[in-house]
């Protein structure tokens, strides 16, 4: 494989990037932009068309940025026909779960059959799909070697689990430590060689199974904890305790102790996700994954919880929940970023919905939305708009003007404590989760 490592050197390897969503066109841009020629790849012709006009479609690429690099180095397809251009070859796509909550390897497996149509000697193949452990070695290997050739020998094969925070202005694909692990020894060690020519540290594992349970591990670990953080929030409000400034206090202890903070529920492709994946697994050897199920309850059980927190406001307005008009601010899963992955702000407009209240929401990142047959559109807040509701509830910390909206707004359920500032006559309105 000197050859190769001599190419990506040189700037002269190929490299395909399969899934250009949130994690997968961060990363061909990044190449794009050092001078490697990327073969971007999805299945999806909107996407492509609008990447191939320079209009990017995820907040981290800009669209300025897309622009000197398509058709000069970044060139993407609807389709697997430029793959066995490839000399290295990226695989990024969705892993979900599916409907019995399970994982849905589906897309990876996909790719996969795709590659090992058209893999040749000398290639280096890379998954990123957050996946159980075991995936590489015991689905991936097989399939790519149902093509004659031989894993760590004919051709390389790593797994590097996609470390990608939307929105974050600090950490992006470059300067986020890249996790590699290899089948062999020079698999790993090519996977992260390509690797440092875009991101500025790269940590090495014994084996991609490591480097899998790395992924599931970091985000498990924050979804208990978040999950320990809402049931601590529950107990705390049946107590009359502020559990916000509970946290705010445990936290200046300068050691043994790290701030998670409640809210309505998980949000995004991960948290919700990559435990069940840790969960099924552990599952498959005999093993019942007490905290993963435990926290996940609690979690998917928060957007049933604010529901019966807006009812016990709307109770002492002499309101009932039927007919009574509810705004959600902020529909998408984290602040400032236009990404309604997971979010629990759907889940509560669905259970509202329901309901027969009369929900709408503002979210300026995000438009529309389709809940069904019914299609919801974004409010401007207005003094007016604001006055007509019943109860506002704050369900994603954007950027707002919330000193006008607390004003305006007759009853508000803060799930975020960005309300935290507010004092005198105006605190009355406000309850926190």
């Amino acid at each position: 494989m000197e050859n190769l490592k001599k190419k990506i050197l040189q700037k002269k390897a190929i490299i395909s990037v399969i899934g250009l969503g949130y994690v997968g066109l961060p990363l061909a841009v990044e190449f794009a932009k050092k001078g490697f020629l990327v073969i971007g790849v999805d299945t999806d012709k909107e996407k492509i068309k609008k990447i191939n006009s320079a209009n990017s479609y995820i907040s981290d690429v800009p669209s300025a940025r897309l622009k000197p690099l398509i058709k000069k180095t970044l060139k993407c397809y609807p389709d697997y026909s430029k793959l066995k251009q490839a000399d290295v070859i990226i695989v990024a796509v969705p892993t979900p779960l599916s409907k019995t909550r399970s994982p849905d390897i589906s897309f990876i497996l996909k790719a996969i059959r795709k590659i090992s149509k058209t893999i040749k000697r000398n290639q280096l193949i890379i998954l990123e799909s957050t996946t159980y452990p075991g995936t590489t070695r015991d689905v991936v290997l097989p399939l790519l070697e149902e093509s004659g050739l031989k894993g760590g020998e004919d051709f390389l094969l790593a797994f590097s689990p996609e470390r990608v925070d939307p929105g974050n202005k600090k950490y992006k694909t470059k300067n986020i430590p890249k996790v590699v692990g290899g089948i062999n020894g020079e698999s790993t060690q090519l996977a992260g060689f390509l690797y440092s020519q875009i991101i500025e540290k790269v940590i090495s594992v014994s084996s991609p199974e490591i480097a899998e349970m790395t992924k599931l591990w970091e985000n498990t670990f924050r979804a208990v904890n978040i999950g320990l953080a809402n049931e601590m929030a529950l107990i705390c409000h049946k107590m009359n305790i502020d559990a916000w400034e509970v946290i705010a206090a445990a936290r200046t202890k300068p050691f043994g102790f790290l701030p998670f903070y409640p809210g309505p529920g998980l949000g995004g492709h991960c948290l919700p996700v990559d435990p069940l994946y840790f969960s099924y697994k552990a599952g498959l050897k005999g093993i019942e994954a007490r905290f993963i199920r435990l926290a996940d309850e609690i979690n998917s059980a928060m957007p049933n919880y604010v529901v019966e927190r807006i009812k016990k406001i709307l109770k002492r307005a002499k309101r009932a929940l039927c007919n009574s008009k509810i705004l959600i601010l902020g529909i998408t899963y984290k602040k400032n970023i236009a990404d309604i992955r997971e979010s629990p702000a759907i889940e509560i407009i669905k259970i509202l919905s329901r309901r027969k209240a009369r929900v709408s929401y503002s979210d300026p990142f995000i438009e529309k939305i389709k809940l069904g047959k019914r299609i919801f559109r974004s409010h401007p807040l207005s003094r007016r708009f604001l006055s007509q509701q019943d109860c506002v509830v704050i369900v994603t910390d954007h950027s707002l003007d919330y000193n006008f909206i607390v004003h305006n707004s007759p009853y508000i359920l803060d799930t975020r404590n960005v309300l935290s500032n507010i004092k005198g006559v105006e605190r009355k309105k406000i309850e926190k989760l």
